[in-house]
C-alpha cells in the first residue's frame, strides 16, 4: 500500500501556492487553471493512497449524525441528500422497467439509516422491502424513523441472512467503495445467491474519474475508509461472480445551479464523468 501523500483543506483554500505539499510535489508556485488542476492531482494521489478497511463499528458511531454530516459534506452541489436518495430510487424504477421487471420483493444492501427506504416504498409500492446492514444501530435508526416499513437484516459474519432466491431486485447505493475491494467477489456472489433467476442487481458507486466527487469523499468523515471503485472494474467483478447482461450509466452531471440542464443527462449517461455511476445486470442461472 502506498503511503498517503497529506493534502489538508488548506491546500485548497490557499491561493497562491506557497509552502503547501502540492507546491513541493509540483515543484511551481501558480494560479489560477493551473492551480486548480494540481490540486485536483492531489486529491486523486490522496486518495487511492490511503488505508482502507471496514470497522462496523465506524458505522454505529455515524449512525445517529449521518444526515447532518452528508448534508454539510455535498452542500456544495446546492442539494439536500433527499434529492439524491431519491433520484437513484427513479433510476432503479426505469432500470426495472427496461428489463421489464415487476418486483415483488427488493433487497436494499448496506441499507444504512433508511434513506433509500421511504423512495423504495414510494415507488415500488406493491413490492416487499428488506434492508440488509452490519450496523445493528444503523438498523435500529432505520426502524425508529420509517416502522414496519421494511425488513430488517443483520449482516453477521459473510452471509446475508436470507434465502437463496428471495428478492427479484437486489439494489446498493454507495456501498462497495466501504468494502474492500478483495471482498467484492464475495458479496457479488452473495446477492446473485439471494436474486432470483431473472432478477436484476443494480449497485450505484461514486465515479473516481470525477474530481468534485473524489474530493467529496475525501472531506466526508464516514468516507475515511472509503476506496473508490471504477466501473470497468466493477463490471468485471460482476462477470465473474455470474451476472449477466450488465449494463453501466453515468449520472449526476449538473448540479442544482444548472439543473435546468438535467434533461440532458439520458444523453450523456456513457461519458464517464457523471458524479455517481450505475452497474446493473441479470441472474440468468
Amino acid at each position: 500500500m502506498e503511503r498517503m501523500i497529506p493534502v489538508s483543506d488548506d491546500v485548497l483554500r490557499s491561493s497562491p501556492f506557497k509552502t503547501t505539499t502540492c507546491a513541493k510535489l509540483f515543484g511551481v508556485e501558480s494560479q489560477g487553471f493551473l492551480y486548480v488542476l494540481r490540486c485536483i492531482s492531489c486529491q486523486f494521489l490522496n486518495h487511492f493512497g490511503r488505508d482502507f478497511s471496514v470497522d462496523t463499528a465506524e458505522f454505529d458511531r455515524f449512525a445517529d449524525e449521518y444526515d447532518q454530516v452528508h448534508e454539510e459534506n455535498i452542500a456544495v452541489t446546492g442539494e439536500k441528500p433527499e434529492f439524491f436518495h431519491e433520484y437513484k430510487i427513479k433510476e432503479l424504477v426505469r432500470m426495472a422497467q427496461d428489463r421489464s421487471l415487476r418486483p415483488d420483493s427488493i433487497l436494499d444492501f448496506g441499507s444504512g439509516i433508511g434513506n433509500s427506504t421511504p423512495y423504495l416504498h414510494r415507488y415500488f409500492p406493491t413490492a416487499t422491502l428488506a434492508g440488509a446492514e452490519v450496523s445493528q444501530r444503523s438498523l435500529d435508526v432505520a426502524e425508529s424513523r420509517f416502522p414496519d416499513m421494511s425488513t430488517s437484516l443483520l449482516i453477521d459474519g459473510q452471509r446475508i441472512p436470507a434465502k437463496d432466491n428471495t428478492f427479484d431486485i437486489t439494489f446498493s447505493a454507495c456501498v462497495f467503495h466501504h468494502i474492500p475491494h478483495e471482498e467484492h467477489l464475495h458479496w457479488l456472489r452473495e446477492l446473485h445467491r439471494v436474486t432470483r433467476r431473472g432478477g436484476m442487481l443494480a449497485i450505484f458507486e461514486h465515479n473516481p474519474l470525477n474530481p468534485l466527487t473524489v474530493r467529496a469523499v475525501n472531506t466526508c468523515p464516514f468516507d475515511q475508509n472509503a476506496r473508490l471503485v471504477r466501473a470497468k472494474g466493477l463490471v468485471a467483478r460482476y462477470q465473474e461472480s455470474g451476472w449477466k447482461d450488465t449494463k453501466v450509466n453515468y449520472h449526476l452531471f449538473f448540479p442544482h445551479v444548472l439543473s435546468a440542464l438535467r434533461g440532458l443527462e439520458p444523453y450523456l449517461s456513457g461519458i464517464p464523468f457523471g458524479g455517481q455511476y450505475s452497474v446493473t445486470a441479470i441472474n440468468a442461472n
